[in-house]
């Protein structure tokens, strides 16, 4: 809202959390969704490059479009960067502002072997979520200002108009009491990144455990965060949902995030070495119980087919937020606009967005990861036996 006035477009990649989805419900402003790279053997989607960055806006150009702002989510939900200084490079000359989501990058600031920070890259906007791998309490969060292509002044109203008017003191204490005990331990990272690197090391020579780094992707991606371990076990034809119930159910192992083919774990500030180790044990039974037994079963052909590849949008999150809904039988919904943001959580990533046709490809993805008892996000009927679309 601070960057861009209703009607004007936002650059946004597809796999965005579905917070900026309700900003562009409340500012009206329209997206330009640009679709990341998507690694199908482990159903993760990576960043955007700059080379799509510069394409979509020169799209935009074309077409008498005004850009508003580029956003951008790096790091990912698994530790995923995109080239944020090469996203500048394109859009600053235009006079573009940048915007970054980087929720989980809150800690990159804090030593020298994390990536850089998006603000250290030249980004105008950044916002951090605090709570996620530093100390503060969920909920708190920053929002760090560089630059003077954004109005301070503009981002003040904003805030004013959006934030409550009665703030949590202990939230705000607990974000300075994160930066105070930053300020005070300048080698507090040390630790986790040093327990980060041998737990992947120790997984990755495990029969049947692969970990995600990036030769996965094709893309030229800067970096991936150090403290996220992303495994997977399909080598042991487990699904992502089936290795991380075995590793809670029978080792009491709690992952961050959970997909269809990959399990993520976050090293943070209160990882123990004992964490790690019984991860790396844990591992091993799974594969010592799995590797050989499935060896001499039919290989599972369940490779996902990406949800975000083949969108089609008929109205902006606004416009359709706003169109009359009806209810229709999830089989019947083929080809019909979504009128509700329907979102697998976690990571918080949609499948669909309200205003986007209805796909094959959105339809069996969600019918998978339903199978699966995976939490659906937003949708009125948490079963998906229906889903509301726009009634034109």
């Amino acid at each position: 809202m601070a960057t861009c006035s209703p009607g004007d477009y936002l650059i946004v990649p597809r796999n965005c959390h579905l917070s900026v989805i309700s900003a562009l419900v409340l500012s009206g402003v329209v997206p330009k969704y640009i679709i990341p790279e998507y690694n199908s053997g482990w159903d993760i989607a990576g960043g955007i490059t700059p080379l799509q960055l510069d394409e979509a806006v020169k799209e935009l150009e074309e077409d008498g479009k005004r850009v508003g702002a580029v956003l951008v989510t790096s790091p990912t939900y698994h530790g995923v960067c995109s080239n944020v200084q090469g996203i500048v490079s394109v859009c600053h000359p235009r006079g573009i502002p940048v915007i970054v989501d980087e929720a989980h990058g809150a800690h990159f600031r804090f030593h020298d072997s994390l990536p850089s920070t998006a603000i250290e890259q030249g980004a105008d906007l950044a916002v951090q979520s605090t709570h996620k791998v530093l100390c503060s309490l969920t909920q708190s969060s920053m929002l760090h200002m560089s630059g003077d292509l954004v109005d301070v002044d503009k981002v003040s109203q904003c805030l004013q108009l959006l934030q409550s008017s009665s703030p949590s003191y202990l939230l705000l204490s607990s974000l300075d009491a994160a930066r105070d005990q930053l300020s005070q331990n300048t080698n507090i990272f040390d630790e986790p990144l040093a327990i980060a690197s041998e737990t992947k090391d120790l997984l990755a020579r495990i029969p049947g455990i692969s970990v995600l780094d990036l030769p996965c992707f094709a893309s030229d991606f800067p970096a991936i965060d150090p403290l996220r371990i992303t495994l997977s076990a399909s080598d042991l034809q487990l699904s992502g949902y089936e290795a991380d119930d075995i590793l809670y159910e029978g080792h009491q192992i709690v992952s961050e995030l959970v997909g269809t083919r990959a399990v993520t774990f976050a090293v943070n500030l209160g990882t123990r070495v004992q964490d790690a180790e019984k991860l790396v044990q844990s591992a091993k039974h799974l594969s010592e119980k799995h590797f050989f037994a499935n060896s001499l079963k039919p290989v599972k052909e369940n490779r996902v087919h990406g949800p975000l590849e083949n969108i089609s949008v008929h109205l902006s999150p606004r416009e359709a937020f706003f169109t009359e809904k009806r209810r229709v039988k999830i089989e019947d919904s083929l080809g019909e606009i979504c009128g509700e943001l329907i979102c697998p959580y976690p990571p918080g990533i949609p499948v669909l967005i309200p205003g986007e046709v209805v796909t094959h490809d959105s339809l069996s993805y969600l019918m998978s990861v339903r199978h699966q008892g995976i939490t659906i996000s937003g949708a009125a009927d948490a079963e998906l036996n229906s889903i509301l679309v726009c009634d034109l």
